[in-house]
């Protein structure tokens, strides 16, 4: 039985998750996706397998990145999951913060696709010859 991976990418804005889904698909990945991390949070109640990778962006309403990673990682079940910042914070405070909080890797908007490929190949999650 193939396992296809799978990723959660929380945004609020529709065109970027369209435009993450489009790269993480082409590298392989099911997709789910959310609007904000209280509406990720409930969905990975529900999901099976859980997501090997969230890209999540920072600011959102309702649940906001940073919430979103302190959440996950205050719940040993879902310890397991790589979590990757995709944001438009560049400042180097924001960064630490993130990292602190549980992020494996942070990526700052705008990026490009192969950005996205080497960083989920630097965390194991892609094969570093797709990149």
């Amino acid at each position: 039985m193939i396992i296809v991976p799978t990723a959660m990418i929380i945004d609020d804005s529709r065109a970027m998750r369209l435009i993450l889904r489009r790269i993480v698909t082409q590298l392989g990945f099911e997709v789910h996706e959310a609007g904000n991390g209280k509406e990720a949070l409930d969905l990975l109640e529900t999901v099976d397998p859980m997501p090997q990778v969230a890209l999540i962006d920072w600011n959102m309403p309702v649940m906001n990145g940073l919430e979103f990673v302190t959440a996950v990682r205050s719940q040993e079940r879902f310890r397991q999951m790589t979590l990757m910042m995709v944001t438009t914070e560049s400042e180097h405070g924001q960064i630490v913060r993130a990292l602190a909080a549980g992020a494996h890797e942070y990526v700052i908007k705008p990026f490009t696709p192969e950005a996205i490929a080497e960083k989920l190949a630097l965390l194991g999650l892609v094969p570093s010859g797709i990149v």
